[in-house]
C-alpha cells in the first residue's frame, strides 16, 4: 500500500520540481507533505528517496530532503550520454532481436501510434517507456541495459515533460516507426542513427525543451 501511494505521489512532486513550483533549496518536510497528500510519512519517505536517486532531491544529514539544483548544462550532458546509450541498444537489438521480441516491439509501437493524435500525455509516456524497455532487452546486454535504465531514471521527469510539448507525441510516434522498422529489418547502422536522433535534444527540439524549463535552470547554468 505504501509503495502504491508513493507511485501516485512521485509524479506530482516531479512535476512541481521540474516546473519550478518547488524551487532549488526548498525543504521537503515529510510531515507537511503527508498532510498535503493525506497519507502517512512512509510513502512520502519512499517518494523522496526515489527522487533523491533521480537527482531531483538531496537528502542531507540533519536537514532532511531539499530540492536539488540542476542546470541546463547538466541536463544536456545527461541527454547526450542517454542518446548514445540508447543508440547502442538499438544497434545491438537490430543484430540480436528474437522473433518474439520483434512481435512485442511492433505491438508497443502500435500502442504508441494509437495515441499519436491525442493529448493523452501520461498514457503515451507509459507506452513509450514500454517500447524503449523492449529495445534495451533486445540488445541482450545486461550491463548496458542496467546502465541505460539508471540514466533514464535520472531523466524521467524531464522526458515526461518533453512529451507535453505541442506536436511531440505525433513526432515521437513517427520516429518510433522508422527506428522500429530499422531494428526489425536488421539495419544496425540505421537503427543506431535514428535512435540517437530520437533521444538527443538538438536544433528546434533544444529551444522547445528550454521552453518547458523554469528560469532557475538557466540561472544555474550561468
Amino acid at each position: 500500500m505504501a509503495t502504491s501511494r508513493a507511485n501516485e505521489i512521485l509524479p506530482v512532486l516531479e512535476q512541481e520540481i521540474v516546473t519550478g513550483s518547488l524551487k532549488p533549496g526548498t525543504r521537503l518536510d515529510e510531515t507537511i507533505l503527508a498532510e498535503k497528500f493525506n497519507v502517512s510519512r512512509t510513502p512520502i519517505r519512499e517518494a523522496l528517496n526515489r527522487l533523491s536517486a533521480s537527482g531531483l532531491v538531496e537528502i542531507r544529514p540533519r536537514r532532511g530532503a531539499i530540492v536539488a539544483a540542476i542546470s541546463v548544462q547538466d541536463l544536456m550532458n545527461m541527454f547526450e550520454v542517454m542518446a548514445d546509450l540508447e543508440a547502442l541498444c538499438a544497434r545491438l537489438a537490430a543484430r540480436r532481436i528474437s522473433p518474439a521480441e520483434k512481435t512485442a516491439l511492433l505491438d508497443a509501437h502500435e500502442s504508441c501510434h494509437a495515441l499519436s493524435g491525442t493529448e493523452d500525455f501520461d498514457e503515451y509516456y507509459v507506452h513509450n517507456l514500454r517500447l524503449h524497455d523492449l529495445l534495451y532487452k533486445a540488445s541482450h546486454n545486461n550491463f548496458l541495459e542496467k546502465q541505460v535504465r539508471e540514466l533514464r531514471h535520472r531523466l524521467s521527469a524531464h522526458r515526461r515533460l518533453q512529451v507535453r510539448i505541442p506536436g511531440r507525441i505525433l513526432a515521437s510516434s513517427n520516429e518510433h516507426g522508422a527506428l522500429v522498422e530499422a531494428v526489425i529489418k536488421g539495419d544496425a547502422a540505421l537503427a543506431e542513427k535514428l535512435t540517437r536522433d530520437h533521444v538527443a535534444i538538438q536544433g528546434e527540439r533544444f529551444t522547445d525543451f528550454l521552453s518547458t524549463l523554469p528560469s532557475h535552470y538557466l540561472r544555474a547554468s550561468a
